[in-house]
């Protein structure tokens, strides 16, 4: 079972409860202010996904597996839940829209499509596998020796959320080799059969390029009753970029 962390709703209602998928390289934690905010009138479940954070790692990275993970989280939770997921989480969110359509109630698919990318993250896998953890004991630390490797100083600070400075000795939570091992299947598209009926958001950024015009018409094919929408100033990190707007765009589409 993937290690969740649970927002209970504020003022309970009769919304389904959320889930939450994270990203590659992210985590649960990446989400705890946009959870607790959208836990005012819902339970809010925010997963670690497979060889991510607290959960257990693995040797397969694939998107039926994770899609069986989710499946098992919302199982334990009660079915049926609406589900939004970023990139990697949003691949994983279509993958268990198509295989158990029936815990799905509203989908919401933050910044990708359901196609394979030619773009590969190896190479921030390197950086960390790169990054010198000797006597490293404070974060800040760790930033200016990952900035040798990384020029960027938001993917830095994001990367850095999965850097377990108590361990001795500091560790990622990361299965870097798995990740990197299975990295043509995340940045793939299994290819999955089959459609969802149910009320589905594409939300994207209005800079990113992740989902392009030409997508649409595989996008429709799965997913007949898409709706598509961006936020402005976002790039492909859109809840991090923007998140008020985030959820705001989150609120409307998930009302009943």
């Amino acid at each position: 079972m993937l290690n969740t962390v649970l927002y209970p709703a504020t003022a309970p209602t009769s919304l389904p409860a959320l889930l939450i998928v994270h990203g590659l390289f992210g985590s649960a934690r990446n989400w705890g202010v946009i959870a607790r905010r959208m836990a005012a009138d819902r339970d809010v479940v925010v997963v670690d996904m497979r060889n991510h954070g607290e959960s257990p790692q693995f040797s397969s990275h694939s998107y039926p597996d994770m899609a069986a993970d989710l499946a098992a989280v919302i199982e334990q939770h009660g079915a049926p839940m609406d589900v939004v997921g970023h990139s990697m989480g949003g691949k994983a969110a279509m993958q268990l829209a198509l295989m158990h359509g029936d815990l799905v109630d509203r989908l919401i698919v933050a910044d990708i499509a359901p196609v394979a990318y030619s773009h590969d993250q190896s190479h921030h896998i390197a950086a960390m596998r790169g990054l010198d953890l000797t006597d490293v004991t404070q974060r800040s630390e760790a930033d200016r020796r990952l900035a040798q490797h990384m020029d960027d100083p938001a993917l830095r600070a994001f990367f850095l959320q999965s850097l377990d400075l108590k361990a001795t000795p500091p560790r990622w939570r990361l299965n870097l080799d798995v990740l990197e091992a299975e990295m043509p299947k995340i940045v793939g598209w299994p290819g999955t059969e089959g459609k969802f009926g149910g009320p589905t958001l594409f939300l994207t950024g209005a800079d990113s390029h992740y989902v392009q015009p030409d997508y649409r018409n595989a996008i429709r094919a799965q997913f007949p009753t898409a709706r598509f929408a961006k936020i402005l100033g976002a790039g492909h990190w859109l809840h991090a970029d923007k998140p008020r707007e985030f959820e705001d765009t989150m609120r409307v589409f998930l009302a009943r």
